[in-house]
């Protein structure tokens, strides 16, 4: 008799996990709150309870904040309770924490946003995204006031999946919390209420996108796989350090997948449409993706690049250069040229990717601290500025309010007619910027003094250059707020511009959260960078 082959012990330490857990278990909950929600069919169009809404945006709320509460309580323990996780699939350690503190933190505002609606209960997505544009169906659905309820749990699952990316010990788990939080993302990105057709081309191309990369990084997961006989980072750091007959195949897969993980940072040349998601994306979903899933994928590369890479250093680093610079010099040249403003900050990012990588370039703990601090601040602000975005809507000659009214020439004279608007908004320029007294100049002070730290003086200085020069882009639009004329003509697709647009009070919440933050850590920087580098010296 053959012996009976048993399953092996797998200890799973569930507190340790607990953030990840408590927003996919939300997820779940919330998708079956929506499949049992009452409905009843009215001349052929679902009609949903008014309530339903209000709790799956409290579940989502709450869910996030429980999750966020969880990480940094975990991060102030000892690193005692610190380790690896689920046999090895998993490594909760100072930065896992830091960075699903970081991604709860711009969740829970990117969720603010996603929950607001205006006082006529009109939100930012479609009543139903499956109705194609403009047919008597969609017509049908937004008479009788139909809401996309299950914005949230999708949400929530990508919430989830950016959690477990930075979080993964192996590849195949850092590939599935990858698809996890990249599906949702698919979707969310074509429900826009308005400008539908360019909502869904954009979520096409994100699609389109995803799966380029998602291709890259598991094929260049097989190379490795094929080279060392394993997919655990321990296990492919242990083979790097002994050399081979196969240390060609393991360079080559170890390309490919930061390849993959370039795409999703929006690093050049991989960035291509991303520009064009950011544009067409329901603003809400841009600022949540802007924010979060940067943070995600940057977590996932630094995880990549100092537990495995390390002794691939000479390698890898003539890679990370090149694609740094080019992303820095890409994301500010184009960026100078636009006249959307969403599209100017989807340039922005990318130039921010850049930025952030002279810090990941560094091979050092200061360039480790540096680019965890620009991550959290960074993605802070970017929620904040989108949610500005949000409340500047076009309108109507009848008055009724119509998408985000983002080309530049509309945003002339809004500080007349707006201050409190054009001056918050021109706080997250210049922080994106890098000037004084905000977080951005803190950030990338960090970053680009970990480069020249650690010889990388040549990378330091093409980032300041560009830094100094997408300066100019941000200047312009707070030019056009206050010291430009408003428009005598009215824009050739709308009649005016609305102002202030009257909400129930979540995104202008979200916006001083995110104001107050930028502020104060740009001024008193101090306790938020050691907290940082103590957590960045932790694992190191």
């Amino acid at each position: 008799m053959s012996p009976v082959s048993t399953a092996p012990d797998i200890v799973i330490d569930w507190t340790t996990l607990s953030p990840v857990i408590i927003v996919l278990g939300a997820a779940v909950a919330s998708t079956l709150i929506e499949a049992v929600g009452a409905r009843k069919a009215r001349s052929g169009v679902a009609v949903q309870p008014p309530y339903l809404r209000v709790v799956q945006a409290g579940v989502a709320l709450l869910a996030v904040a429980a999750a966020g509460l969880m990480a940094l309580r975990l991060a102030l323990q000892s690193e005692d309770s610190i380790g690896l996780n689920g046999d090895g699939a998993v490594v909760v350690d100072p930065m896992t924490l830091y960075l699903q503190l970081a991604i709860a933190a711009c969740a829970l505002i990117g969720l603010l946003v996603i929950a607001d609606r205006t006082v006529q209960g009109e939100d930012a997505f479609a009543p139903q995204a499956a109705a194609v544009p403009g047919s008597e169906y969609e017509h049908k659905a937004r008479r009788r006031g139909m809401t996309q309820s299950d914005v949230f749990p999708l949400v929530l699952f990508a919430t989830g999946g950016m959690m477990l990316f930075p979080a993964a010990a192996d590849l195949i788990t850092m590939f599935v919390a990858l698809e996890l939080l990249s599906l949702p993302l698919y979707l969310l990105a074509g429900m826009a209420r308005h400008r539908r057709l360019l909502s869904q081309e954009a979520s096409l191309k994100y699609f389109l996108l995803g799966a380029f990369g998602s291709a890259f990084f598991l094929f260049g997961a097989a190379w490795v796989y094929g080279a060392t006989g394993t997919l655990e980072l321990t296990g492919i750091a242990a083979a790097v350090a002994t050399p081979t007959g196969l240390d060609r195949i393991l360079v080559v897969g170890m390309v490919l997948i930061l390849v993959g993980l370039f795409f999703k940072v929006g690093a050049a040349p991989f960035h291509s449409w991303t520009p064009d998601v950011y544009q067409g994306a329901p603003t809400a979903i841009t600022g949540f993706m802007a924010a979060c899933t940067k943070i995600a994928a940057f977590g996932a590369l630094l995880r990549v690049i100092y537990s495995v890479a390390p002794a691939l250093n000479w390698d890898l680093e003539p890679i990370l250069w090149t694609v740094a610079i080019l992303t820095m010099v890409v994301g500010t040249v184009v960026g100078l040229v636009q006249k959307d403003v969403k599209r100017m900050l989807a340039y922005s990012a990318i130039a921010h990717a850049g930025f952030i990588m002279t810090g990941v370039a560094a091979w050092s703990a200061d360039g480790l601290t540096g680019s965890l601090f620009y991550l959290f601040t960074y993605g802070v602000a970017t929620v904040g500025g989108f949610g500005v975005i949000a409340l500047i809507r076009e309108v109507d000659q009848e008055g009724h309010m119509r998408g985000e009214a983002t080309g530049l020439d509309q945003w002339r004279g809004l500080g007349r007619r707006s201050p409190v608007l054009a001056g918050v908004f021109a706080v997250f320029l210049l922080s994106f910027a890098g000037i004084p007294l905000t977080s951005g100049f803190v950030a990338k002070f960090a970053v680009f003094a970990a480069a020249f730290g650690a010889g990388g003086w040549f990378l330091a200085v093409v980032g300041l250059a560009c830094s100094a020069a997408a300066a100019f882009f941000y200047a312009r639009v707070i030019v056009a707020m206050f010291f430009s004329s408003p428009p005598e003509e009215p824009s050739v697709a709308v009649s005016g511009v609305g102002i202030g647009v009257r909400t129930l009070g979540l995104t202008q919440l979200a916006v001083a959260v995110s104001l107050a933050f930028t502020v104060v850590v740009g001024v008193v920087p101090g306790w938020f960078l050691n907290f940082t580098r103590g957590l960045a010296q932790l694992l190191w």
